[in-house]
């Protein structure tokens, strides 16, 4: 039976007892194998270097969390980001019968809040392409950018849902003091560069790795071409597009 939670909280996590409970939320969402999984003692970590960690509750039950790591970038001339600073959300995961209760957007909305207050202007993460619901999430929900790949980023995964596929992925970049970001988050409509290029996901993908995973390596291989060709000359992923055939993203400008 699916649960109806009526009094979600965020807490902001310090405890050794909350983290040992973020380990176990590790196993139970992605079917990690103890080599794969964070420990206490990292979440101890990065609560003592600037990041934090964020408990999502449906009363005294731990159903979601993120943490969020201090970064600095390293300048360069060849580089669209400009920030010296920002947090790289490194992880966050949502149990299954919790997942269509807006739970990842407040925890989302809760490390803006952190992030702002430390007086930084970018959170980023890496998401799996193939996962089309985190990316219409990412960039339609929240107005993240996407202009970097990276191939098999993690190397070989335990989780089930990576199904034995090369870890690539995409890294999602969200200017939280942005007029996109700000905009979007109010409600307002925002103005899209023009497209210029799309790349296509078929929207069963999903199943698609559970039975033909030869397919679905395939599919995989010519999106990560794509993404890289295009990125290379100088698009950025700009919105996201959904039907019931596929999940598409528009790539153009932008500055």
């Amino acid at each position: 039976m699916k649960p109806s939670p009526k009094n979600l909280q965020i807490k902001l996590l310090h405890d050794p007892a909350e983290f040992r409970q973020v380990v176990e939320l590790q196993k139970t969402i992605w079917g990690f194998e103890e080599v794969d999984l964070l420990p206490v003692r990292f979440f101890i970590v990065a609560t003592k270097i600037g990041g934090h960690v964020f408990g999502a509750y449906d009363g005294d039950r731990m159903v979601a969390f993120c943490i969020g790591l201090p970064g600095i970038k390293h300048q360069s001339p060849h580089s669209a980001v400009t920030a010296s600073s920002y947090i790289h959300s490194h992880m966050l995961g949502v149990l299954a019968g919790y997942r269509d209760y807006g739970i990842g957007r407040m925890l989302k909305l809760k490390q803006r809040e952190e992030a702002l207050w430390q007086g930084v202007d970018l959170i980023e993460w890496t998401f799996d392409p193939l996962e089309l619901k985190n990316a219409y999430f990412n960039i339609e929900r929240l107005g993240c950018i996407i202009r970097r790949f990276v191939r098999n980023q993690y190397g070989a995964s335990s989780s089930h849902l990576q199904a034995g596929l090369p870890t690539d992925r995409c890294t999602a970049e969200w200017w939280i003091s942005s007029d996109r970001v700000t905009n979007l988050l109010a409600g307002t409509p925002i103005q899209r560069p023009p497209v210029e290029a799309r790349i296509a996901i078929p929207a069963d993908i999903g199943e698609v790795k559970k039975r033909d995973v030869p397919r679905a390596r395939s599919i995989q291989a010519e999106a990560s071409d794509k993404f890289l060709k295009y990125f290379e000359q100088g698009l950025a992923v700009i919105g996201f597009e959904r039907n019931e055939a596929s999940g598409t993203y528009l790539l153009g400008k932008y500055s």
